[in-house]
């Protein structure tokens, strides 16, 4: 044989080393571990790491939906009929939202900020003008009043003298203006007269303009990346005290603007908000695609605002054991300075029926009123790939009767970061895939070898013992 049927020799000696090597480095999943120790080690929030610009002023563009629910029947409701409402909106405003006040602490393991937004009105994404569309609701700041003094027949009686005085009734039309950033309202008026605690002006969005929640203290995640982006304390207090029991209190998760790298399929996330007053955890759902890139979506299952007869761990968010709601609502009362007001998902989705059926105009529907979040688990996790987040804003006073707003936040990648996301996905695929590449090259040079090896068998042969030396020699 000759030089090149020893050559035929070398093929299948580097095809064995590869597979054996390939092989070798799957089982271990070196490649892997170490294309995951960089993640854990690079997705920090610390200056200077590839994360950190994206956590202060997150890229993706936010759009905050209000919808309004505007009563049609107020005079028969009054009589006694069921209430009848139609759904007003979107008034769309574009949300800009950074972090303010940024100071590493502890020695770079945590991180304190402000969440600062402020908001701009879309009207190409809205359905009217918000200055002049009018919305026929409850009036809030009586039934907040009215609830105030429900203990005192004298107050009850003074309060309602002072309604009547100043024209104030249980219903109120006002712009979408005036109902989001605020209105004087006549009795808060006459009531912050003689109580300075209370204001005269009342908005959803009252001072929420360019505001913040006050101080969020998080982990950085550089020592366990499974504490990144999590909230360590707000305003100070490492637990609320809103609630009536230690796990309702609780601060748990991210704020919703970072989740940690590497999140599993079997994960259960948790979300602290405080416009809600509390944590709530999000269950994975789905595989989902978003821009070409795959994602999993988590979403809160019906257990989070479940009765506490359902959910017995909900017992906590009772005020009193007189006032537990039903499935589906959760009263915010003690974090809105006493206003009678219950936060829902939209339309009362996930709700009991009972709450439904007792308004007119309520159309839950899971692919509309559905908070989900889709999140790649190896991406920076500070870029959501789709976020919507919903909860609707119920009175209290008639909770089971009339609806007033709910408000949605959407979040979508924008295509700058899509493409960044999408690069660093072919980076840790390659780099996590290197070893079968290795043993792909392998195989093809084994079916190489062998193709090799039938075509010379009618040629003269070395040694083996000669081509092995030759082969080797060749490595």
């Amino acid at each position: 044989m000759t030089r090149r049927s020893c050559a035929v020799y070398t093929v299948g000696v580097i095809s064995a080393h590869l597979l054996v090597v390939g092989v070798a480095l799957m089982v271990a999943q070196v490649f892997r571990t170490v294309m995951h120790d960089r993640l854990k080690k690079e997705i920090v929030l610390v200056e200077g790491s590839r994360v950190f610009e994206s956590w202060k002023t997150p890229p993706p563009p936010v759009y905050m939906e209000f919808f309004f629910f505007n009563v049609t029947n107020v005079n028969e409701f009054l009589g006694g009929a069921k209430p009848q409402v139609s759904q007003v909106g979107p008034y769309t405003y574009r949300e800009y939202r950074y972090k303010d006040n940024v100071s590493m602490l502890d020695g770079n393991n945590r991180v304190s900020a402000y969440n600062t937004k402020s908001f701009v009105f879309l009207r190409d994404r809205s359905v009217g003008d918000p200055a002049e569309d009018n919305i026929t609701t409850v009036n809030i700041p009586a039934w907040a009043v009215m609830n105030k003094v429900k203990d005192s027949f004298w107050k009850s009686s003074v309060v309602s003298l002072l309604m009547n005085s100043v024209g104030s009734g249980l219903f109120t039309t006002r712009t979408v203006d005036e109902l989001l950033w605020g209105y004087e309202d006549p009795l808060l008026r006459r009531v912050a007269a003689t109580s300075p605690d209370v204001e005269a002006v009342f908005g959803l969005m009252y001072k929420k303009n360019g505001s913040n929640d006050g101080e969020f203290v998080f982990n950085t995640g550089q020592q366990n990346h499974l504490d990144y982006g999590r909230v360590v304390t707000w305003q100070g207090q490492s637990q609320l005290t809103f609630w009536s029991s230690n796990q309702s209190n609780s601060i748990n998760g991210s704020d919703g603007s970072a989740f940690h790298p590497l999140l599993d399929r079997k994960e259960r996330i948790y979300v602290f908000t405080p416009d809600l007053c509390r944590s709530i955890h999000m269950d994975f759902e789905k595989d989902v695609e978003v821009k070409g890139i795959p994602a999993f979506r988590f979403t809160p299952p019906r257990s989070v605002f479940a009765s506490k007869e359902e959910n017995p761990a909900n017992e906590g968010f009772c005020v009193t054991p007189q006032e537990c709601l039903g499935t589906g609502l959760l009263k915010v009362s003690p974090c809105r300075k006493g206003a009678p007001v219950v936060a829902s998902f939209p339309h009362f989705f996930l709700a009991d029926s009972q709450y439904v059926s007792a308004v007119g105009g309520m159309r839950p529907d899971r692919a509309h009123h559905q908070t989900f979040l889709d999140l790649n688990p190896v991406s920076p996790p500070s870029m959501h790939l789709t976020a919507l987040w919903s909860h609707l804003l119920v009175p209290l006073c008639y909770c089971i009767h009339t609806t007033h707003t709910h408000n949605t936040l959407s979040v979508v990648i924008d295509d700058a970061s899509a493409a960044r996301i999408h690069k660093l996905l072919l980076i840790v695929t390659l780099g996590s895939n290197f070893p079968l590449i290795i043993v792909a090259l392998g195989g093809v040079l084994l079916l190489v070898f062998i193709i090799l090896m039938v075509r010379d068998r009618k040629h003269k042969v070395l040694s083996p013992t000669a081509c092995w030396r030759l082969s080797m020699a060749v490595l």
